[in-house]
């Protein structure tokens, strides 16, 4: 992904609220099966982490690798995901919201 379209995915993703939390259970495959649910039906998400710095960063990098999706920023305990769904629906999807063109 070029730097002009992660921009964009930022910019997009800057007033979305996270819709998967991960908690001190940590990585499930719970959490993992409603994260892609979420990617399905948004193809951009946010994801609030919790624990330290250490396991934030290893619990990010193996959600992004067990959803098959590209992760476009974390700061701090939010992770930003973005997986494009040819059969997006349009009105789930953030993408399609602001005007994404297809």
């Amino acid at each position: 992904m070029d730097n002009q379209t992660r921009r964009k995915y930022r910019r997009i993703a800057h007033h979305l609220k996270p819709v998967v939390l991960l908690g001190e259970r940590g990585l499930t495959d719970a959490v993992v099966a409603e994260t892609d649910r979420a990617l399905t039906d948004h193809e951009l998400i946010k994801v609030r982490t919790s624990g330290d710095r250490q396991a934030r960063s290893e619990q990010q990098q193996a959600l992004a690798q067990r959803c098959q999706a590209e992760p476009i920023q974390a700061i701090g305990r939010t992770l930003v995901l973005f997986r494009k769904n040819p059969k997006a629906n349009p009105r789930l999807s953030n993408l399609s919201r602001v005007g994404e063109a297809r």
